[in-house]
């Protein structure tokens, strides 16, 4: 077994999950990804050498445990997990949330963290070591108005990080989370594009309202998460477990994006 450490990054292909997965790569590590997006699937294993990225949707109990094994298998090791697949789901007032789309962003966003760290935990228990990362949000901190799916699925995360540190805390096994606020990038632009489209008003108008949300009046950067990433999942992080680590330039209020711009 190599001296390598390995990593799993669930929705790794694009956005968040590759500049995740991207920075661990520079950092030495040998990274596993795991994406529901075949294309993306695709293009990673085209511009990466050691083609680690898999077709798996993290929903699926049992097609997540085979991906797991396949990892086990073909490293002997699981150092890290980041459990980054989430979706954004529905912008809407409560009563207008069609259950399917509940649902949707709860199996991937919350269920799919459950099933991916069901799977490691057993491994990273034997080797009495290994860190879990929570990519959740500060919206599962505050809330967020019109968000419900969304909102529910991360503040489940963060219940879910402070559990498992206490299960795993005595194998030597860290579980944190991290919670951005709006993160540069398509995912945001979308949601932005329909609340724009929702409230008659422009993307760059959303935008801004967007930004006066926190105290730096700016986006997080999807560098800022990967470099807290690394920092967790390093000796230096050896003391930090069941925390939810804002990442959102201190987030005044969520209720910005929805109120008088």
């Amino acid at each position: 077994m190599s001296d390598q450490p390995v990593a799993i990054v669930t929705g790794g292909a694009s956005g968040i999950g590759l500049g995740i997965a991207s920075t661990l790569i520079a950092n030495g590590y040998d990274v596993f990804v795991l994406d529901n997006d075949l294309h993306r699937v695709d293009d990673y294993n085209a511009s990466h050498r050691l083609s680690r990225a898999r077709f798996c949707d993290v929903s699926d109990a049992t097609a997540v445990a085979t991906e797991i094994d396949g990892v086990l298998h073909v490293a002997g090791r699981i150092d890290l997990l980041v459990n980054n697949a989430g979706i954004s789901g529905p912008t809407a007032p409560v009563e207008a949330v069609d259950p399917s789309e509940w649902q949707k962003t709860l199996d991937v966003g919350l269920t799919g963290a459950f099933n991916v760290t069901r799977s490691v935990a057993p491994i990273m228990k034997a080797q009495s070591s290994g860190a879990i990362i929570n990519i959740a949000s500060n919206a599962g901190l505050m809330g967020c108005p019109n968000r419900s799916p969304y909102v529910a699925a991360k503040w489940g995360l963060i219940g879910l990080t402070k559990t498992w540190a206490m299960e795993l805390g005595p194998h030597k096994v860290r579980v944190n989370a991290l919670c951005p606020a709006s993160v540069d990038g398509e995912r945001i632009e979308a949601v932005m594009a329909r609340d724009g489209e929702e409230r008659g008003v422009s993307v760059g108008d959303i935008r801004q309202s967007y930004e006066r949300q926190s105290s730096l009046q700016s986006f997080t950067r999807i560098e800022d998460i990967a470099s807290m990433v690394c920092y967790l999942a390093s000796d230096a992080g050896v003391r930090i477990s069941g925390q939810a680590i804002g990442l959102d330039g201190h987030t005044e209020t969520l209720g910005n994006s929805l109120g008088e711009i």
